[in-house]
Formats: C-alpha cells, sequence, structure tokens
C-alpha cells in the first residue's frame, strides 16, 4: 500500500504536459493545450491539456483526469501501477505502509513465483532460437503456422527440448529454488523426489497477465503420440488462476479500448494470427468456458464482444451455453461463423486485416438471433424440441438486465419463433421471478405505490427511470453531480453567513451548505460515491489547509480520484479575448446563489419523478378497481403536486453550473 505522502509527491511531480505528451502530439492554444485524442479514431484536436489544473479531458469521448489517470487509462494499468509507472519516470521512492509477517512472506512467494516464471520464459526463449532441436523442430512448427520472426518474439514464444530435466537443471545450477519450481508448475515431483519438468519436448506459448508478467505457460506437443495429451497447461497456484485470465489480453488492451471491440477465440495460435493479419483486439479462452473473471476483464476494456466460430457445430452448441453471463453482464454480443474448414487461425493466414474485418461486417449476427437460428434448424418440425428451444432462448433473454432490450429481443424472437409475444413475456417474467427469489432480491413493480418523497427514490425506481450508460438521463441525477461538481471544486470555501439557534451569524462552507439542507429534508445522494465523497470532505473540513479537489483527486480510492477529476474539468474556457477589459462573474464569486439553486433543483427533479410514478399507478387498471387504494393515490398525487409548486416558486430563474 503506497502511504499518501508518497501519492501526494508523485502527483505533484507528475507534470501533465509532460506526461501526456510522450504520448500524443500537443499544440498550445491559449493557456492550455490540444491534441488528437489516443482514446478514439478522431481528424478534428478535442483533447485538452490543462496545465494550470493539472488535468487533461477529451471533450468528445469524455476520458481524461490528472497524470495518473492518464497512465492508467492509455497504458491500462490499475491506480497502483500507474502511480509506480509514474514514481519511476521522476525518480520518486515509493514508501508503503509497513507489512506484517505474514503479508511479506505471501508478497515474497508471489514475486518469486514471477521471477521464476520470468526466468523460464527467457529460457525457452533462447532453446527456440540457439539450440539445435529448439531451430529444427520448434522454430519449423511455428514457421510451418506461417508465423514472422516479429511475432514470436512479441508473444515471446519458446520451446523446451525432450531432455527430462533440463529446465530443473538450468534453474538450480542458476540459484533458483526447487519450492518455486514447484509452485509455478514448471515442474513436477516424481516418487524418488527428483524433479522432471513439465513441458519437455513441447512448443511454449507463455500466458500474461494484464500488466505483462507471465503468469502461466502452454505446452503443445508435436508428436502423434495420442496417449499424450496434445496441450499442457500450468496448474493453478498462488498467482495464476485460469478463470481470471484471457491469453492475448496484455498485448490486446489498448487495441480493445480504440476499437470498442474485442473479439473472442479459443486458442493460442487463433490471437497470434489474427495479430500477425493486423488484427490486434483480439483473447482467447484457451479452450475453456468463459468465467465470470474473464468476463469482468474484457469488460474493463469494451462492452461489445464478437466472438468468432468455425464450422464445427458441436463446439459451439457447447460453448453458447456460457454466453448467457455475457449477456447477464449486459454486454453487447455478436457471432461470426467462418466458412467451413477454417477457423480464426487459418482464415487470419488466408486474409489481411482489410478482408478480415470486411468479412466480419458483412457476416456478424446478434447472438440471441443466432442462438434462436441454430436452434430452430436443430429443433425441426418435433414440437416438443421446439417448446424447448424456445424455453432456452427467453432464458438468454431474460438475463439480461435491461428492460428494453429485453423488450426488442422479445418482440423480435415472437415474428422468427412464431409465438405471440404475450406468451414469451410471461415465461421471461416467470424466470426472472425465479432469479429475483433466488438472490433474495424482491421483484419491482412499476405500478406500486410509490414511497414518500421524503424517503428518497427507492433504486428500483431510480434504475427504471436511467439510462445503463452513465446514468445521466435522470435529471435529478444530473443535478446531483452539478452539485458534487460545486462541491468538489468550492468545498471548503465559505459561500454564505447562516443564523444559528441563538441568532448569531456564522459563516457556512459549500460542504456545511449541502450536508445540512440534505438532513433538513432526510435525503440522500443516490450514488455511493457521492454519498462518501460529502461524509469524507464534512470529516476533514476542519482539517487545516483542507482543499476539497486537491484531496480527492489525489484519494487512494482511484474510482474517487478519477470522478474528482471529471468533475474539476472545466468543458469551455474563456479566452484572454473575451475576458479583457470587462469583469467576469465566476463561480466561486455567486456561490451563495448557485449552490441553493443547485439543491432545489435537485429537490425538484426528485419530485418530478415521484410525479411520472404516480402516474403510472393511475394509469394502471388494477389499482382502479379499488376505490380506496386510487383515492389514496389521487391525494398522494395532489400533495407532491403542491410541494412542486412550493419548489417552482424557490426557483424561479434557474443557474446552471457550468459542467
Amino acid at each position: 500500500m503506497i502511504d499518501q505522502a508518497t501519492v501526494d509527491r508523485i502527483i505533484d511531480a507528475a507534470q501533465i504536459v509532460d506526461v501526456v505528451s510522450e504520448f500524443v502530439t500537443l499544440r498550445k492554444r491559449g493557456v492550455n493545450y490540444v491534441g488528437l485524442c489516443p482514446f478514439h479514431n478522431e481528424k478534428t484536436p478535442s483533447f485538452s491539456v490543462s496545465p494550470s489544473k493539472g488535468l487533461c479531458k477529451c471533450f468528445s469521448c469524455g476520458k481524461g483526469g490528472n497524470a495518473v489517470h492518464f497512465i492508467m487509462e492509455h497504458e491500462q494499468l490499475s491506480y497502483y501501477e500507474a502511480l509506480k509507472f509514474l514514481a519511476k519516470k521522476y525518480n520518486i521512492e515509493i514508501k508503503e505502509r509497513e507489512l506484517s509477517n505474514e503479508e511479506k512472506q505471501a508478497q515474497n512467494a508471489r514475486e518469486s513465483m514471477f521471477i521464476v516464471n520470468g526466468f523460464a520464459r527467457d529460457y525457452f526463449q533462447d532453446i527456440l532460437v540457439n539450440h539445435i532441436d529448439g531451430k529444427a523442430i520448434g522454430m519449423a512448427y511455428f514457421r510451418q503456422r506461417g508465423f514472422r520472426d516479429d511475432i514470436i518474439k512479441k508473444f515471446q514464444l519458446g520451446f523446451s527440448t525432450d531432455v527430462r530435466d533440463a529446465l530443473v537443471q538450468e534453474a538450480q545450477r542458476k540459484g533458483y529454488q526447487k519450492e518455486f519450481l514447484l509452485k509455478t508448475g514448471l515442474c513436477y515431483e516424481r516418487d524418488d523426489h527428483s524433479l522432471s519438468d513439465r513441458f519437455r519436448g513441447r512448443v511454449i506459448f507463455p500466458v500474461h497477465t494484464l500488466s505483462g508478467k507471465v503468469v502461466a505457460f502452454g505446452g503443445r506437443i508435436l508428436t502423434t503420440d495420442k496417449k499424450v495429451a496434445k496441450y499442457v497447461n500450468s496448474p493453478e497456484s498462488e498467482i495464476y488462476h485460469k478463470s481470471s485470465e484471457l491469453y492475448g489480453i496484455y498485448f490486446a488492451k489498448q487495441a480493445i479500448v480504440k476499437q470498442d471491440r474485442c473479439f473472442l477465440v479459443e486458442g493460442y495460435t487463433d490471437v497470434i494470427s489474427m495479430h500477425q493479419s493486423g488484427i490486434e483486439n483480439v483473447v482467447a479462452s484457451s479452450g475453456t468456458s468463459l468465467t465470470s473473471g474473464q468476463i469482468r476483464l474484457i469488460h474493463r476494456f469494451t462492452n461489445n464482444i464478437t466472438v468468432l466460430y468455425d464450422g464445427d457445430m458441436a463446439g459451439i452448441k457447447a460453448s453458447i451455453r456460457g454466453i448467457d453471463m455475457l449477456l447477464e453482464e449486459g454486454m453487447n454480443i455478436k457471432v461470426v461463423l467462418l466458412p467451413d474448414g477454417d477457423d480464426p487461425d487459418s482464415f487470419a493466414r488466408k486474409h489481411n486485416a482489410t478482408d478480415f474485418q470486411a468479412y466480419i461486417n458483412e457476416h456478424e449476427v446478434d447472438f440471441i438471433r443466432f442462438k434462436a437460428n441454430l436452434l430452430i434448424d436443430e429443433a425441426g418440425k418435433d414440437p416438443m424440441k421446439r417448446a424447448e428451444l424456445i424455453s432456452d432462448v427467453v432464458r438468454s433473454i431474460s438475463v439480461i438486465p435491461e428492460a428494453i432490450v429485453r423488450s426488442v429481443y422479445i418482440r423480435e424472437c415472437s415474428q422468427l419463433l412464431r409465438v405471440e409475444e404475450k406468451l414469451l413475456q410471461i415465461e421471461m417474467g416467470k424466470l426472472i421471478e425465479k432469479q429475483l427469489e433466488k438472490n433474495n432480491k424482491p421483484a419491482y413493480n412499476e405500478a406500486q405505490f410509490p414511497p414518500p418523497v421524503e424517503e428518497m427514490i427507492p433504486e428500483e425506481i431510480y434504475q427504471s427511470f436511467i439510462p445503463a450508460e452513465g446514468k445521466e438521463g435522470s435529471e435529478f441525477y444530473q443535478y446531483e453531480r452539478l452539485i458534487m461538481s460545486a462541491l468538489v471544486r468550492y468545498g471548503e470555501k465559505v459561500m454564505c453567513n447562516m443564523a444559528t439557534e441563538e441568532g448569531e451569524e456564522t459563516p457556512t462552507t459549500v460542504i456545511e451548505y449541502i450536508t445540512n439542507d440534505l438532513k433538513q429534508d432526510d435525503l440522500k445522494f443516490h450514488n455511493p460515491i457521492h454519498r462518501k465523497i460529502l461524509s469524507e470532505a464534512g470529516a476533514h473540513l476542519k482539517d487545516n489547509n483542507f482543499i476539497c479537489a486537491r484531496y480527492f483527486i489525489a484519494h487512494p480510492d482511484p474510482l474517487i480520484s478519477k470522478l474528482a477529476a471529471e468533475l474539476s474539468s472545466d468543458r469551455d474556457q474563456l479566452s484572454k479575448y473575451h475576458t479583457k477589459g470587462q469583469h467576469i462573474v465566476t463561480d466561486d464569486e455567486r456561490l451563495h446563489e448557485l449552490v441553493p439553486s443547485l439543491m432545489t433543483s435537485f429537490k425538484n427533479a426528485i419530485v418530478e419523478e415521484e410525479l411520472k410514478h404516480i402516474m403510472y399507478a393511475l394509469q394502471d387498471p388494477e389499482n382502479s378497481k379499488s376505490e380506496e387504494k386510487y383515492t389514496a393515490i389521487m391525494k398522494r398525487y395532489k400533495d407532491i403536486q403542491n410541494i412542486r409548486d412550493m419548489m417552482a416558486k424557490r426557483l424561479g430563474d434557474r443557474v446552471i453550473l457550468r459542467k
């Protein structure tokens, strides 16, 4: 754990222009710098760097932050990896908190295992290039697959001779301990306690972590002996969990972000051949069904996955069962069926990137449609099989988190499967209800009587009104974010004097005003990160030299740090021409009117949301059957309307804070 003082030194030393200019060509424009955004393709510069604020931001795709966030995004590193990256650049010694003896032991063991794997990678590469068997057998195989030297080097491919303990002997000669040779799975112990190489007589495919460390190996046998497994992989260990790794992710991560799409294939050579053909945003599940850990790894970089299949129907049917997990994550899944006789490896060797991409664009199909067509062909005219396939397709649709997306799929499948839409909806409702019961979550009925506004809007209602991407579709969420922007920028500043119960006036900061105003109406921010920021801001307000923006931008929690950087960024900058000869009233000079206006707008937006929800209840025919219930809903509707009218008077002319 890096201590906060070291984090502060790194952030102070990391000049944003200096850091960004290593990856982006910048031109000075006024007090800032601009360049082409490195995170998406563009022809007109929209990536702005502010040296005075130490922040960067693309006003097209929205990505940016301080120097640490830029490195995290560009190099696809974790928060602490990005800090270490910058510390190394500026020669800052990393000081971490003292670890317990158990933590030190575990950390030393993990580091030792990575070091041993690094040695093994270099050893296998050297054998491939310099050993007579490596050149005659291993390199010949890679040449036969059509791999170029630069690709072999890029993926750090290697070879292990057929000598039983060649790696063991070299490792022990160089001082590597038996314990870690066994823990990494590079070797195994025989009955006589001697060690044998696990990968002997095989070509080697190193498996890399997201940051590029070798975490495991895969070895392919080149003989036709049916008694010997074709592939051997490293066993699970303290550093390697197969369910959390994807082959090729280290080499693909930047391309996935830039293309906003990930191709999913099955094997090592599929990934390598596609890279060689010019398609780099590709990873492999290494012959196993997708796991939740692998899905989360992909989801860090994109929401869009295209699965490439060869013509093996048995393999396709086996693998599509795991794709429901992708749907459950809310990901957009396409499927491409390659021509008969081709897998991604062979197809990539026959085509360049342009032709490959053109084929994908022409043949990719939405997964639900692909699955339905596949099962229809299999079921034929058998009514029982058709009933099973309908249930199977609806089960896949039911795990999709977005209600609108589910509705669209149900409508399309109704036409495709020739089944009434209402029947599919009923079946889907049953499946969703079962899943909710399994998770101990009550199902939400949009027509139920809404809670009072003082209790805030429950999460289910909130989610139903707000798009999943960014959650910025709801007006009250937009005001919540604007309030947070004011808090992060000006939280410690005094905005007005407030009268105490004794009648005395006391200076009140932005943080205090927001906290008290929410408490007065028993409200809370919906976003948990917003709540945490407000709570921490209040706790640190009395600290000497507390500056809200600086504190949260350098926060150890990367989610808070990134959000604070976004909230601190001004979208528009006034040029010297517009400010010359006149005084421009800034936001911090009108906090006394700005913050109260935002708070009232926030509350008003909550009331508007509740009115919408009550209207849904009034339109439900079930509620009209009960006169008592209908009267209660109408009374509630009038009460909320009165509250809205009162707030409208308080609002007057709205003042909107710049984003």
